[in-house]
């Protein structure tokens, strides 16, 4: 039942998405920023400018150098930002699945509606992965439905709809988290990887596959302790470390691959070119000089970046194209952008902030001590004097991703453009999701467990008597939310005049930045 909802309430927020998009693009004129807009040379077919109309919106911004490398492959040195695992799934679905609509849209407008197709499948099986994950690390099957309720909301919408690339990448992450939690160590490494071919920071997912493995080790170490005698001891404890620094050397390698890859194809590209400019059209060479884009050229000097040490061009690009790098963003002129990223960091601190309070002895043992002993129980008023470990929020397994969020937090607040933490986080981690629903679980009383168990109960009791309707009928009998999914998040949102205030300001955030972003985004105005 649960998932049936997911479904539901995630497919519903893909068509008001694309919907509400499709709106704002036709109604608010077009801000003209210092962008890339690659010319369209195509020629135009009959139904070009109807997908134009429709889901325009969703090209803006970083979803041009998407569509253009999908289109045209990596022809500028700065295309190079934007890994090719997104941009290669958009050419295969553009010209396979909609391959019959080739004489009536040229190869962008099918890909634009790749874009559609993709990340609006990948956002429903996101919504159901972070469900089946919630269950496996919260170990509270109500805790993981109302997350995965709330990514459906999430404040990086826009991001997840456009030709971007963290509906993949969530998608990738998620996928690999919950199959490492299900034991499957080696198929999680390659998902792993694939998410490292979709984005950068796919590398720090070797963080978990080396705490697993140092958390297995550790384990094996003391049930060797305890059973062997000296000499098995010392054999077995040889075995386990040598196995340990196999395993974790293999993920590192694997995980590591894409990466390394696409900076050698890179490097071939630009520092070993084999091409001539006369073997690219004449309209993007145009671009190329007028905005003093890099292509690769055999008769010019090879690029400075290419006689460094350690020769990536994902380095040299962040540092010269997009001013990456420690407190280069910390200027007066920045601050609305760190306001906009405020929120999220704001729910990233406390979320550390509360886990580390409610488990210092556990934090301070990096979470490898005996998952029974009362150290890692925390301050859940649902366990106290419990002899289980805690479950929801504050359960043991939270610990290694809240870590991931942390260095994903501090790295996006010190290095990155600010602007850019909303959905660099809301794609990367489900701590984000997890935390927000353990606050409405804690302070907004339609949560609570006694209300939870009374609403169950009144659902068993239909069978047998004649429904009495409640405040959550409206998702289904008033004619203005007739087509609301009917879920608990639903509900709320209906009900906001009698929400805590701590409900109206977490669900306030996740709602206006869900709209604003449509509004700003689809518009070529600066967002997140």
């Amino acid at each position: 039942m649960d998932v049936g909802r997911v479904v539901k309430f995630a497919t519903f927020s893909r068509a008001l998405t694309l919907l509400l998009q499709a709106v704002f693009n036709s109604l608010i004129p077009d801000h003209v920023p210092d962008a890339f807009s690659p010319p369209h040379v195509a020629e135009p077919k009959c139904w070009d400018s109807l997908v134009e109309v429709i889901f325009g919106g969703l090209s803006r911004w970083d979803a041009e150098h998407f569509l253009f490398i999908a289109e045209r492959g990596y022809v500028y040195e700065h295309n190079f930002a934007f890994f090719p695992l997104l941009p290669l799934s958009l050419r295969a679905v553009a010209a396979t699945v909609f391959w019959p609509l080739g004489g009536l849209l040229n190869f962008r407008s099918r890909l634009l509606l790749s874009v559609v197709l993709i990340n609006s499948v990948l956002f429903v099986l996101n919504a159901v992965t972070l469900y089946s994950l919630g269950r496996l690390v919260l170990q509270d099957r109500r805790l993981a439905y109302y997350s995965s309720l709330l990514y459906c909301i999430t404040p990086a919408n826009v991001f997840m709809a456009a030709a971007y690339s963290e509906s993949l990448f969530a998608f990738l992450a998620f996928g690999a988290m919950w199959l490492l939690e299900k034991g499957q160590a080696l198929t999680s490494c390659f998902v792993f990887a694939l998410a490292t071919a979709t984005r950068s920071n796919g590398i720090v997912s070797v963080g978990f596959l080396l705490y697993i493995q140092f958390q297995r080790c550790i384990l094996q170490a003391r049930v060797v302790g305890r059973t062997a005698v000296k000499l098995t001891k010392f054999l077995s404890y040889a075995r386990i470390s040598f196995q340990f620094v196999l395993s974790v050397a293999v993920g590192i390698a694997v995980v590591l691959l894409p990466f390394g890859l696409f900076q050698y194809y890179g490097y071939v590209t630009f520092c070993k070119p084999t091409m001539k400019p006369e073997l690219i059209s004449n309209a993007l060479l145009e671009l190329s000089e007028k905005k003093g884009y890099r292509v690769p050229d055999m008769t010019r000097d090879s690029p400075s970046w290419c006689f460094h040490q350690y020769p990536l061009l994902y380095s040299y690009i962040q540092d010269v194209y997009w001013n990456v790098g420690f407190l280069r963003y910390y200027e007066l002129r920045q601050v609305p952008n760190f306001l906009l990223a405020l929120p999220v960091t704001v729910l990233g601190t406390a979320a550390a902030w509360q886990y580390c309070t409610a488990n210092p002895w556990f934090c301070l043992q990096l979470g490898l001590i005996d998952g029974k002993q009362k150290g890692q129980r925390g301050e859940n008023p649902d366990l106290k004097g419990s002899d289980k470990p805690a479950s929801g929020f504050y359960s043991p397994k939270v610990f290694v991703y809240l870590v991931h969020v942390t260095v994903l937090l501090a790295f996006g607040v010190f290095c990155m453009h600010i602007q850019v933490l909303t959905r660099f986080l809301a794609s990367s981690s489900p701590v984000l999701y997890w935390f927000s629903a353990h606050l409405l679980q804690k302070h907004e009383p339609f949560y609570s467990t006694d209300r939870v168990e009374k609403a169950a109960s009144s659902t068993q009791s239909h069978t047998r008597r004649a429904r009495i309707p409640t405040s959550s009928d409206a998702c289904m009998t008033g004619s203005e939310w007739r087509i609301l999914p009917q879920n608990p998040l639903a509900e709320l949102l209906l009900n906001w005049a009698q929400c805590s205030a701590v409900t109206r300001c977490l669900l306030g955030y996740f709602i206006s930045y869900w709209v604003l972003g449509l509004v700003l985004h689809c518009n070529w105005l600066p967002w997140t």
